[in-house]
């Protein structure tokens, strides 16, 4: 029988393993500076603070040390995002992992758990955001330093997540009781075959529903959304059935454009942790 903390791991793992995933590493590709073996002790890496969740620790703190041993490799951010769906989602499986308890985990974090959070930005590189000129102290990218004034404001880690909306999916899903991770994980059940392909589904799936928020960050909206056309269409026809070659050219095509829609796979690994936590899904 599986932990929480072991089924988070293994869900960063089939996630990367799951292939074609269009403008993300998988097990067929690489990106210039990052390799799927990044994405693999990425995720050992990061058992530590996932552990830490799954014996209630706080959110804050274990998602703090799970992006420090997630950075021990020599890659770069690999699962900064995932991470930050999956530790609340390993706290709630003390419980119940439904819904309801994952919105009352994230409502309860605190100042302390922003201040964690932001301490997590001096372990790794992520790609944020300029902040609107008001907020400009409380710029994630200025980590440890901007904690001063997260105290001073009574800033909880929940807060900053709800401040991020709509520009972050991530933070979309902590605020709307991370309703497409679940969503995620019904269609990983219902899928059929080996767990990385219906991950690649999923993932297709979730890109075809909504613009990719670190494509329209890095890219811009109309990119995002030619993205998300493409693979809409690709989904209406079925195409990991009939047109499989078609979604290998468009996962070619956006590794050379650097295209990368990270947060949709943030999302996947999220739902495949739910439906193996659920037990939903053979393995």
């Amino acid at each position: 029988m599986r932990t929480p903390a072991q089924n988070a791991e293994l869900a960063l793992l089939l996630e990367v393993c799951g292939t074609p995933k269009p403008g993300n590493v998988d097990r067929h590709r690489d990106l210039e500076d990052l390799r799927f073996e990044h994405f693999l002790a990425g995720a050992v890496g990061a058992q530590d603070g996932i552990r830490m969740a799954g014996h209630g620790g706080a959110v804050g703190a274990a998602f703090e040390r799970a992006v420090s041993g997630m950075a021990a490799q020599r890659g770069g951010n690999t699962q900064f995002g995932a991470l930050l769906l999956l530790v609340p989602l390993v706290r709630a499986a003390r419980e119940d992992l439904s819904q309801p308890v994952v919105e009352g985990v994230v409502e309860e974090t605190t100042v302390a758990d922003a201040a964690a959070f932001y301490r997590a930005f001096d372990h790794v590189d992520v790609f944020v955001d300029d902040p609107p000129d008001d907020l400009e102290a409380l710029d994630v990218r200025r980590g440890a330093d901007a904690i001063p004034t997260l105290e001073e404001r009574g800033v909880t880690l929940y807060d900053v997540m709800d401040g991020s909306v709509p520009g972050d999916d991530v933070a979309r899903e902590w605020i709307r009781g991370f309703e497409r991770s679940f969503r995620a994980a019904e269609s990983i059940a219902t899928g059929e075959g080996p767990l990385p392909g219906r991950a690649a589904e999923t993932f297709l799936e979730l890109l075809a529903e909504r613009p990719d928020t670190l494509v329209v960050k890095r890219h811009g909206e109309v990119v995002a959304k030619e993205v998300t056309e493409r693979a809409a269409d690709l989904r209406d026809r079925a195409a990991f059935e009939t047109d499989r070659e078609a979604i290998e050219e468009f996962a070619d095509e956006l590794v050379d454009r650097g295209v990368n829609p990270g947060t949709t796979a943030d999302v996947t690994a999220a739902g495949l942790f739910i439906a193996l936590e659920r037990d939903v899904v053979e393995l």
